[in-house]
């Protein structure tokens, strides 16, 4: 269940179930007239990843999202940076990861690439405040202008390049002029107006004007209310086959739980912050995945799990996430974003980054072009590996998912301390209380259970420090410098306050336990800590096309077939978890791969022949528990590996009990 209620229990060695606290405004500050953040993200680059969170950042500037500007048309030639090809959402969308991957990678190249194209977008802004390169104001549909302030925002966060503050407020003035007096909202942008919210908070923030929020009570207005239809939802059901719709397209909806989080920072009423909690409670029931994110191919489309999740999807859920982690301080967002950046994310990518999904499937047994798949609206080839399939968004949007989610690791807290509300390894330099300070963070999590945090501070300071226990974590250790603190409550942001000095080493150990959660059909699936299990295929890649005209980069695309069985239920005894053993190996450069997993475990199943594969994806899958004649005879052993290793898997398996 969702925790909605915070907690603001502030101990030397406390409990705050979320940081839902606000900070006045200092004197001679802008009059900030909504809702203080709970977390206030760090600027663009005091992160960098270190361990195989650097390796998977390199993986993606030396794959598709690195190069897209070099060979990609739609990026290349885009209409944005002065060509003749896009001029909708592809660029802003490839930028928006960009920007935040060359900072944090501190690449050079990536760097000088995202400098010129940001010079470009920014000389091209004409006095009104128009920034789009279309000549067709009026039926243009702004929410790609939306999209383009957000990596502008990012890259003024790593450079503090002047121009930015005065390029957003035209684009953001040119807006309301244009709602108010020529068109309403209308298509995408009627959907997605919220994201508008972004960028005028930020300005609003920046200068204290008032004018930005009387526009976004326009844009709420004219757009679509989520809110309103959320309280009603009529979406229950799977989307019937061929029936495309906005409000049940799945990255709309994705993009939409952050909407009342954002919203309540302008209303004050706490029905909104608690529609949140709503609006995600409703989609995990009726069109949940183990994975953590909502299925849609493209539209909203059941628990089965053979259906797909657009890979946009999984990365707008992580922002959405990040977004609602800093509004509104709570671990439980903390949770379900490593939840589907640990596994979702990763298994819609081939192990090198040059090729990407547009559906993943959780029961995901062939990757194939094929006519009548189960989807409710996507094409034939839409779970291939390749270049773009089905449709080019994620090609472009992709990229957010890795860098953003570094980006937003650690936090600050309104009481002038820190928050570590994601872990994985990377190295933190700020400032607390105008005193230098440097956060290492030395783990192999997700796949391991402990976490080193080495806190180095030049001078003696008072601050609090927040660690995110997970919930499921029912009894982590904390230890100071040695010294044990207290098993600290799961589900929690654990405040350890004191002064600091030089270098002080936290060792956490967050103890995962395996559980079974139940599924479609009453269907199991593995957990264990952050991570899914799913079962070990061997996979037949063929490449199916090459792209020759790119200029000798790897791009191609991909049919994967399965070369061993994949129809297994599981025997799984949920008083008899404890005994599972998994067996670690060696992290690798790869960890996100079928030969690279650094953890698996074995458990005995037998094959259902029953169980078959229908139009390249596995049909039905059977009511459990299952019954198989002569069980104990035929039951093998399987070997089950995490998640987002995979590119052919069964996460939800029938039962065998």
């Amino acid at each position: 269940m969702l925790n909605s209620q915070p907690i603001n229990q502030l101990n030397i060695y406390g409990r705050c179930g979320y940081v839902g606290f606000y900070v006045g405004v200092e004197m001679g500050s802008p009059r900030i007239l909504i809702k203080k953040k709970a977390l206030e993200p760090l600027p663009l680059g005091a992160i960098k990843p270190k361990g195989w969170l650097l390796n998977q950042l390199r993986l993606q500037a030396e794959g598709l999202s690195g190069h897209l500007d070099e060979f990609w048309p739609d990026v290349k030639n885009s209409a944005w940076f002065g060509g003749d090809a896009d001029n909708w959402e592809r660029a802003p969308y490839w930028l928006d990861g960009v920007v935040p991957l060359a900072f944090l990678l501190d690449d050079l190249k990536l760097k000088g690439k995202v400098e010129k194209y940001v010079n470009i977008i920014i000389s091209r802004q004409d006095e009104t405040g128009w920034i789009a390169p279309s000549d067709n104001q009026i039926n243009y549909d702004i929410w790609a202008i939306f999209l383009v302030m957000k990596p502008l925002i990012q890259y003024y966060e790593a450079t503090k390049d002047e121009r930015v503050p005065e390029v957003v407020e035209k684009c953001l003035r040119w807006i309301d002029e244009h709602i108010t007096y020529r068109r309403p909202l209308f298509g995408w942008a009627q959907f997605r107006w919220f994201e508008s919210l972004i960028s005028i908070y930020w300005l609003h923030e920046l200068t204290g004007e008032k004018w930005p929020l009387d526009l976004a009570v326009k844009l709420h207005a004219q757009g679509f209310n989520w809110i309103d239809f959320f309280k009603r939802w009529p979406l229950k059901d799977p989307t019937p086959k061929g029936k495309w719709n906005f409000m049940g397209h799945v990255v709309n909806n994705a993009m939409a739980i952050k909407a009342p989080a954002l919203w309540w920072r302008l209303t004050g009423d706490r029905r909104d912050r608690n529609m949140v909690y709503e609006i995600m409670e409703k989609l995990d029931s009726y069109h949940g995945t183990v994975t953590g994110v909502i299925s849609g191919d493209e539209c909203l489309a059941g628990k089965n799990p053979s259906h797909g999740t657009e890979l946009c999807a999984i990365v707008e859920y992580m922002y959405s996430l990040e977004i609602l982690l800093s509004v509104l301080g709570d671990p439980v967002f903390g949770d379900r974003l490593e939840k589907i950046a640990f596994n979702a994310l990763p298994a819609a990518f081939s192990s090198d980054m040059w090729a990407h999904q547009y559906d993943e499937q959780v029961n995901q047994v062939e990757c194939s072009i094929r006519e009548n798949r189960i989807w409710t609206t996507n094409g034939p080839d839409a779970n291939i590996y390749g270049l773009e399939p089905n449709y080019g968004c994620c090609t472009v949007n992709f990229g957010q998912g890795w860098p953003k989610f570094t980006a937003h690791l650690w936090m600050r807290t309104a009481d002038g301390g820190l928050a570590a509300v994601a872990y994985a390894p990377c190295v933190v330099k700020t400032s607390v209380r105008d005193t230098p300070i440097e956060i290492n963070v030395i783990t192999d999590y997700p796949f391991r259970e402990e976490v080193d945090i080495d806190i180095n501070v030049e001078e003696k300071t008072l601050f609090p420090l927040y660690l995110r226990i997970p919930s499921w974590s029912e009894d982590a250790i904390i230890k100071v410098d040695g010294d044990f603190i207290r098993s600290p409550p799961a589900g929690t942001l654990f405040k350890i306050e004191r002064s600091w000095c030089g270098v002080t080493r936290i060792k956490m150990l967050l103890k995962m336990r395996p559980k079974i959660s139940r599924r479609y059909h009453n269907a199991v699936a593995l957990e264990r800590g952050p991570l899914i299990y799913a079962l070990k295929i061997k996979e037949g890649w063929r490449k199916i096309k090459e792209y020759d005209k790119y200029g000798g980069f790897p791009v191609a695309d991909w049919e994967v077939y399965p070369e061993t069985p994949w129809n297994y239920a599981l025997l799984l005894n949920e008083e008899k978890l404890g005994e599972l053993e998994f067996t670690e190996r060696p992290m690798g450069d790869r960890p996100f791969s079928p030969e690279g997993a650094p953890i698996s475990v074995k458990v005995k199943g037998a094959r259902i022949d029953s169980w078959r594969l229908e139009n390249g994806s596995a049909g039905e899958i059977p009511e459990s528990p299952v019954h198989v004649e002569n069980m104990e005879e035929k039951l093998v052993e399987l070997v089950l590996i995490p998640y987002g290793c995979t590119h052919l898997r069964v996460a939800e398996f029938p039962s065998l009990i």
